[in-house]
């Protein structure tokens, strides 16, 4: 009984209550978990540039999209999984959360040797491919072979951590977020000023930290939600939901890792700028995806939203949210943008610990560009998630297919032609037509979309 009660009392309906407020609370602990995450990331950054130097900066960033590639896929494929689980938990069907929870272990052990054995067996070529710099090749090798060897502890987490989200709990996998950045962060300290081991210190205390965060997820899922997890037979039993949680895995996937190869082609164009550029836009990336953390964290908690409300059938409760949670995407993006104008150029040099004025100046002109975009850019986080999360899956992956398409470009003539102007405009080009793509086939599709519902939405606005 003790343990029903603990359960019950971490678990958060969102079919019923103030919509807005169910999601502000719920992507608040999502918020400030990935604050200190963007803050480790920052302060593995200055470790580097103030007690190993610029080359260890560069060494990472040169191979920093092909590590993101591998996480997007990895995430993306959980946050896929989390969709089906998160319905069943909305439409209150215990029997199918358990079994989907047991399909997504399954898929998830799969999943991971493939992607472990396939990159170390091609980390060489890939990095070849990358255009890595000779001077930093060595380094670049080392720190993603590493955390390769490592990613297992990283799908352990977000495995955990999206299922105790699917169920409404933002707040655990927060607090263990903050623990495993703390510890990460003194791991980097020792391992980098005390043992001296410059990259590879960087890498080992990553997957160090996410080893103890699947851990303590893994913990917490076993103690406070027992009742949530496979019964014996409900492995077996999970086999007919395999399909429907690999469509709802691989669209997701599909969709970030689209975006995250565009990146990689668009990466490798950017190295052949040299060490400072490669630099200049790692320090200037980890500055924007900071301030990007209130748009990704709402679009999240309205995905979780959504496909509660889905599940249950509250179809009008979703759409009368959603232009409420795209207002507040396109206010935090304004108010971002205020911010980094006034502060750009001490955040570089606070960032890098540089005195190098190439670095500087190309890292303010990269923050200069994109942050006036940000508003758009909330519009289709929030958009392209929720999509998903109804089940719509074809636009979302399409437009990311666009964005393919736009990073090739900016890979092939913009970079070329303008230099690292190019790189920083890419992007928010490329935001721009997604979002309007987006647009046009949500506003066209509507309908369609709700149609079959319409009736039960007119007893729920009764009732």
């Amino acid at each position: 009984m003790r343990r029903k009660k603990q359960s019950s009392a971490k678990m958060v309906d969102m079919t019923i209550g103030s919509p807005i407020r169910l999601i502000l609370s719920f992507a608040a602990p999502l918020f400030i978990g990935n604050i200190f995450q963007q803050i480790y990331t920052m302060v593995d950054t200055m470790e580097m540039g103030y007690f190993v130097g610029d080359d260890a900066i560069s060494a990472i960033g040169a191979a920093s999209s092909l590590y993101n590639l591998l996480m997007s896929l990895t995430i993306s494929m959980n946050n896929g999984y989390a969709i089906v689980v998160t319905q069943a938990f909305g439409g209150r069907d215990g029997e199918k959360l358990r079994q989907s929870i047991a399909g997504t272990a399954v898929l998830n052990i799969g999943m991971t040797v493939l992607v472990t054995v396939g990159a170390l067996l091609f980390m060489r070529p890939l990095l070849r491919f990358m255009n890595t710099p000779e001077e930093i090749f060595d380094q670049s090798f080392v720190y993603m072979l590493i955390l390769c060897a490592g990613l297992f502890t990283t799908v352990g987490y977000n495995m955990f951590a999206s299922i105790l989200r699917a169920v409404g709990n933002s707040r655990t996998p927060l607090y263990i977020l903050i623990i495993s950045s703390i510890v990460n962060v003194l791991l980097d300290l020792f391992l980098i000023i005390v043992l001296r081991l410059g990259v590879i210190g960087t890498a080992l205390g990553t997957v160090l930290a996410q080893a103890l965060s699947a851990l303590l997820c893994g913990w917490i899922l076993l103690r406070d939600y027992r009742t949530l997890l496979p019964l014996k037979g409900d492995l077996h039993a999970s086999r007919p939901l395999w399909p429907q949680l690999l469509s709802s895995g691989i669209a997701m996937a599909l969709m970030m890792c689209v975006v995250n190869l565009g990146t990689l082609i668009f990466q490798r164009a950017n190295n052949v700028l040299g060490e400072s550029v490669i630099a200049a836009h790692t320090a200037a990336r980890k500055i924007i995806e900071a301030f990007m953390q209130p748009l990704g964290t709402l679009a999240t908690a309205n995905s979780t939203f959504v496909s509660q409300n889905w599940g249950a059938g509250k179809y009008q409760r979703i759409q009368t949210t959603l232009r409420k949670v795209l207002g507040l995407e396109i206010l935090w993006g304004a108010i971002a943008c205020v911010i980094v104008y006034l502060i750009d150029e001490p955040l570089i040099r606070l960032i890098t610990g540089t005195q190098n004025e190439n670095i500087i100046a190309n890292g303010v002109l990269a923050m200069r560009v994109s942050l006036p975009f940000f508003p758009i850019l909330g519009v289709l986080l929030c958009l392209r998630t929720a999509m998903q999360s109804m089940g719509y899956k074809a636009a979302p992956v399409a437009s990311s297919c666009v964005e393919l398409t736009m990073k090739g470009i900016g890979a092939a003539l913009l970079i070329p032609v303008y230099g690292y102007f190019g790189t920083s405009i890419t992007e928010p080009l490329t935001w721009t037509i997604m979002t309007a793509f987006l647009i046009v086939v949500y506003l066209l599709q509507r309908k369609k979309i709700f149609s079959e519902q319409y009736h039960i939405d007119s007893r729920e606005v009764k009732a």
